[in-house]
């Protein structure tokens, strides 16, 4: 990836995970700039979550390194957060909870997800597809210059899934920042990414979302009627974000 050294929010440089004799991570190298969405696709097992812990600084690498900017700000999402059903807790309590001090931020983003007329609701009212668009606005009153998400549509329609992609490009193209995902939408995120790493413990290929769906490492990992529904979700980068990527 050719980014030069002050754009890279955060990266790996060879970094490789080990439990006992399980090899999880291989090393592994990956970068996001800002401005930039970085997806991650695998099958099952390919150590997706686990590349996101070593890089969050949850989980300490076997090998390799972490590089973070010195001015990284992340916003974390993980996998199918849980809020107790029978909590009778509103959307605002709980965005409140997520630090902000300000009762201005917490509309702001909760406009900026299209949550702004579930303020009120509790958090048990929700669907699918308003949950993750307020575990985002919570996650974005941090101020993060960095977002990142663990598989951020799983229990969401499929309406609801290309709303959240779209919104996702429009918060990287206002605040400019970085975007990292885990995704198992390989047909909607090929439509919705910049760069696409295709891990199996190790990289096995990356580049734009074009190159990908014809690489052979692509075909190995996905079946190939899969592969084929990718090329009706073209690309179209914005003005300002096209990166060549070997």
């Amino acid at each position: 990836m050719n980014l030069s050294k002050k754009d890279v929010l955060l990266g790996a440089r060879g970094v490789s995970l080990r439990r006992g004799p399980s090899v999880l991570l291989d090393h592994v190298d990956i970068d996001v700039g800002a401005g930039e969405i970085v997806t991650i696709i695998g099958p099952n097992g390919a150590g997706k979550t686990s590349l996101l812990r070593v890089l969050l600084g949850l989980v300490k690498p076997t090998e390799g390194e972490v590089e973070r900017r010195a001015d990284v700000q992340i916003g974390y999402l993980p996998q199918q957060p849980r809020v107790d059903s029978l909590v009778p807790m509103s959307v605002s309590r709980f965005l409140a909870m997520g630090g902000s001090r300000s009762k201005n931020a917490l509309v702001t983003a909760s406009r900026e997800c299209g949550v702004e007329n579930r303020l009120e609701a509790p958090l048990r009212s929700l669907s699918g597809g308003e949950w993750q668009r307020v575990l985002l606005a919570r996650a974005l009153l941090t101020e993060p210059n960095l977002l990142v998400l663990d598989e951020p549509t799983s229990n969401v329609d499929f309406a609801g899934q290309i709303s959240f992609y779209e919104l996702l490009s429009e918060l990287r193209n206002r605040r400019g920042c970085g975007i990292l995902m885990v995704s198992h939408d390989l047909h909607m995120v090929m439509g919705s990414t910049d760069i696409v790493v295709c891990l199996d413990r190790h990289v096995c290929c990356s580049g734009s979302a074009e190159a990908i769906a014809h690489h052979p490492e692509y075909a190995r990992l996905f079946a190939p009627a899969t592969a084929s529904m990718l090329a009706i979700y073209p690309h179209n980068h914005p003005a300002g974000h096209e990166k060549e990527h070997a």
